[in-house]
């Protein structure tokens, strides 16, 4: 019998990690697994969904850009896609996709479970208003975050990330030229893609505090000028998106074949892989 035919859909895609991340989990709980990276842009993406959909491809996960394109093209979703406004994993359902984010349960359960954080009572900036700070902001506020300020560069979007979620008191949109004035964060996540340039816009040194810990939603070089910025200005601890990568991937794998597979050892190797590629550089 053939393995269920799964994928990740991307602009670009052709670095990431998760066609290895679900071989390991097929290792690791015996599941043939087929996953394949495939390129596609916000204008082919809906034709390439349906081509491997066709080609009996049964599961999906969707990274920048498509995230609320995936969101679109789900004819049902789960309530945690419905909050985010955004999709990550995609599941065949006879003949349409059902949606669902994983994202933010990911990138919880590796601050808190990983990296031993406790959110409650952090005041947190979340730069960025797509498809990635959509699917983490509602669990950011699950988990117990007080305050939660969402800046970007188009203040339309930020407005509209705010409304979504619902929760005036605790959610404040700010304009990017409002940074300076806003005081110290004990957790700022970066959720643009701003890094896959090699940059990353300046940031007041008011930002950061004695407790403050910096969140790259990217890994590998796409997170390097935010994580350095970060470290020039001291901060406590700085985190890239490597952990949230793994983690989100076995919310999908679950979704996928009902089986939850052990995130540490792959975690471990990954991390020790990307090691071995800085030093050799």
């Amino acid at each position: 019998m053939s393995p269920a035919r799964h994928a990740v859909f991307g602009h670009p895609v052709v670095h990431s990690l998760s066609p290895r991340i679900h071989g390991a989990f097929g290792a690791q709980t015996g599941i043939a697994v087929a996953y394949e990276a495939i390129d596609a842009g916000p204008a082919t993406f809906a034709d390439a969904l349906a081509a491997f959909a066709a080609a009996g491809g049964t599961g999906a996960n969707v990274t920048l850009p498509l995230k609320e394109l995936a969101f679109d093209l789900a004819a049902t979703r789960s309530e945690r896609a419905e909050r985010a406004g955004a999709v990550n994993t995609l599941v065949r359902r006879g003949e349409t996709w059902h949606g669902d984010n994983t994202d933010g349960a990911g990138l919880v359960r590796d601050l808190t479970d990983r990296r031993g954080l406790d959110l409650r009572g952090r005041r947190t900036l979340l730069i960025g208003a797509g498809g990635a700070a959509r699917g983490v902001a509602p669990a950011l506020l699950d988990a117990g975050i007080p305050d939660l300020f969402v800046v970007n560069r188009t203040p339309a979007r930020t407005d509209a990330l705010a409304d979504a979620l619902g929760e005036p008191g605790r959610v404040h949109p700010r304009h990017f030229e409002q940074l300076g004035e806003l005081g110290e964060f004990e957790l700022i996540i970066n959720a643009t893609s701003a890094g896959r340039g090699g940059t990353f816009p300046a940031l007041p040194r008011s930002l950061v505090g004695m407790r403050t810990v910096a969140v790259d939603l990217s890994y590998g070089e796409a997170s390097v000028p935010f994580l350095a910025w970060a470290r020039a200005h001291d901060v406590r601890d700085v985190i890239d998106g490597l952990g949230m990568l793994v983690e989100q991937a076995a919310e999908s794998f679950e979704l996928w074949h009902g089986v939850r597979p052990e995130t540490a050892a792959v975690f471990e190797a990954l991390q020790a892989r990307n090691a071995s590629l800085v030093t050799a550089d």
